[in-house]
């Protein structure tokens, strides 16, 4: 099976280097035409550069065909400029890879509410920007790829990113309510949690793993999950040439009876309630209210479809 992305118009945020420039790279080599945003900033936000456009020099010298853009994930006025501009030289938007980030590392007793707010804004409010302004046209064109970029720190913490991970689990989370609502426009939405030797990750790998977590041995997982055939609500972890999934899970509800409904109750019954065992991964939100009315049927034999409810 191959998989190509000819007729395919492309945006990846944050594609002047690491992962994102892996993305935009193989997209224009598999037949889509690139936008290719980036600021040009350094890691923690600040600066400028050209990094865009000389992305776009290396897919142009090799057939391709791409257009840099340097506006800023948080302004959503900038946004709709960059889907507007390639609607309008291309015909359309299908892809779109949300992957611009910054980090501003502190124990969060030492980390100003500042760089916890920008942070936030880049990764989360950013990537939500970029999708809303592409929501529109994916809805009218039937058709719509979007991927988020979460990280294990969202997905499992990390000491020391208390701002970071709170936006990557965010995206996750958005990911989750979006591709319920773009189901029906054939509009599919997943999550990746790279691994990579970036210009973000430089100082935390030792030299040797910094070239095994090379940006290209994630590019596969992210393609995949962008293409035609992609599935939808995933979260995919990437790394190193290892792939892996991960799910938001719950399990068996505990159902108290009134009597036992206390602070008391409650602990009595704690390790039955935090057990790993029987574990779902629902698709919905309202799944949740289903597994506690499930509990209480199957203690009480009422409630909604029960025979005595």
């Amino acid at each position: 099976m191959s998989i190509n992305f000819k007729d395919k118009v492309a945006i990846v945020t944050g594609a002047g280097g690491g992962l994102g420039k892996a993305y935009a790279l193989e997209l224009a080599k598999r037949g889509a035409k690139v936008v290719v945003n980036d600021l040009g900033g350094s890691r923690d936000g600040t600066g400028t550069s050209d990094a865009a456009a000389q992305v776009v020099e290396e897919i142009e010298r090799a057939g391709g065909e791409a257009v840099a853009n340097g506006g800023s994930v948080t302004e959503y006025d900038q946004m709709e400029k960059m889907v507007a501009d390639a609607k309008q030289k291309w015909g359309g938007v299908h892809v779109l890879i949300n992957n611009a980030g910054v980090l501003r590392d502190k124990t969060f007793i030492k980390m100003d509410p500042a760089d916890f707010e920008f942070v936030v804004k880049v990764h989360l409010t950013g990537s939500a920007f970029a999708t809303k302004a592409c929501w529109e046209t994916f809805r009218e064109q039937g058709y719509g790829r979007v991927l988020m970029t979460a990280s294990s720190t969202g997905l499992f913490g990390n000491f020391g990113q208390a701002n970071y991970g709170a936006a990557k689990l965010g995206l996750a989370g958005l990911t989750k309510t979006l591709q319920l609502e773009g189901a029906k426009y054939n509009i599919r939405v997943n999550t990746l949690s790279p691994v990579a030797g970036t210009r973000m990750t430089e100082d935390l790998f030792p030299e040797e793993a910094f070239k095994l977590f090379a940006p290209e041995n994630v590019v596969p997982a992210a393609l995949f999950l962008v293409s035609e055939d992609s599935p939808t609500n995933a979260i995919v972890g990437a790394g190193a040439g290892g792939f892996h999934s991960s799910w938001t899970v719950m399990n068996d509800a505990v159902w108290l009876p009134e009597g036992e409904r206390t602070v008391e109750g409650f602990a009595a019954h704690w390790e039955e309630i935090n057990s790993f065992t029987n574990l779902i991964a629902p698709q919905s939100g309202s799944e949740q209210s289903g597994n506690i009315l499930k509990a209480m049927q199957k203690v009480t034999g009422t409630g909604p479809g029960s025979a005595r409810g």
